[in-house]
């Protein structure tokens, strides 16, 4: 099991995350990602699902268009650990690569 993180240690780990807030009615953190259209929406759930099986932390999210909504938090543990704070830049990383693609049209 892993250790929930203090209110500290989430603060300070938020900070190296400046495009997520954290949610404390569901002690999460959150993040919108907004892409130029459905299938890069789709890629990024896809690249982002991969490596969320690899770490077997799985979040929750939902997708209408071109936004995706990620929610994430560690359920056993009861609110956020290092795991949360680990995908969420793993996400970050992954849209900042859509950002690197010339764009037509």
């Amino acid at each position: 099991m892993h250790k929930k993180l203090t209110p500290h240690q989430i603060k300070e780990l938020l900070a190296g995350l400046p495009h997520w807030r954290q949610d404390g009615e569901r002690e999460a953190i959150v993040r919108e990602f907004v892409f130029a259209n459905f299938s890069e929406a789709f890629a990024f759930m896809t690249q982002v699902a991969l490596a969320a099986e690899k770490l077997d932390h799985h979040p929750e999210w939902a997708n209408v268009y071109n936004r995706v909504n990620v929610v994430l938090t560690t359920h056993d543990a009861g609110g956020l650990t290092e795991r949360d704070f680990e995908l969420a830049g793993v996400a970050d990383a992954a849209f900042e690569r859509f950002a690197l693609v010339p764009r037509t049209g």
